[in-house]
């Protein structure tokens, strides 16, 4: 079996691939990250994580590379990370109430082949009604300025929520394992 490298700087991602209990190392890859005129959502995020496993190929000859990357829809449209918290905020407000899809790619890159492995995991959230009193003090609390969605699935996020649809929750927090461990399969992996 390969060793394995995981190709982000999230340390949320980093908390998820260590479930799967396997040795990893990790390097954030340097990549331009504007999306392409006319480019869709999947579209986006199947790129990037491709991209982003690439990247890290030439420093990794004989390694698996995991890629992922993550986008938010609301109206259609890519939202990113807030960044801050009036930024935050207005990304909740917007959500409040209504149904909201996550774009989540993951690549497998095998850099001793060349070849690799890629899918899109869709995950839809549906949001609770929220007053703005409610979403300013979960802002207050978890400050989830560096999460697509403002909001952390992992803790209080949860409480924003009517109901989750999709295959692995994990898709969420930015890495799907479920789709990740029929990848590694194929590579030889064992898991459990």
């Amino acid at each position: 079996m390969l060793p394995l490298v995981l190709a982000s700087g999230s340390p949320y991602r980093r908390n998820l691939l260590e479930r799967l209990g396997l040795p990893f190392e990790w390097a954030a890859p340097d990549i331009n990250e504007t999306p392409v005129p006319d480019e869709d959502a999947a579209g986006l995020t199947e790129r990037l994580a491709l991209a982003k496993a690439r990247a890290l190929a030439s420093a990794w000859p004989a390694h698996l590379i995991i890629g992922s990357d993550q986008v938010l829809l609301l109206d259609g449209a890519p939202v990113s990370k807030p960044g801050n918290h009036a930024a935050a905020f207005a990304q909740l407000r917007r959500c409040n109430g209504r149904t909201v899809r996550f774009s989540t790619a993951l690549c497998l890159l095998n850099t001793r082949t060349g070849k690799h492995q890629i899918a899109v995991e869709p995950f839809d959230v549906v949001f609770r009604d929220l007053t703005d009193e409610q979403i300013e003090r979960y802002l207050r609390r978890e400050q989830p300025y560096d999460c697509a969605g403002s909001f952390k699935m992992e803790g209080l996020g949860i409480t924003l929520f009517h109901a989750l649809r999709g295959d692995d929750p994990n898709s969420l927090i930015g890495l799907p394992l479920i789709r990740l461990c029929d990848m590694l399969a194929q590579e030889g992996f064992s898991l459990p």
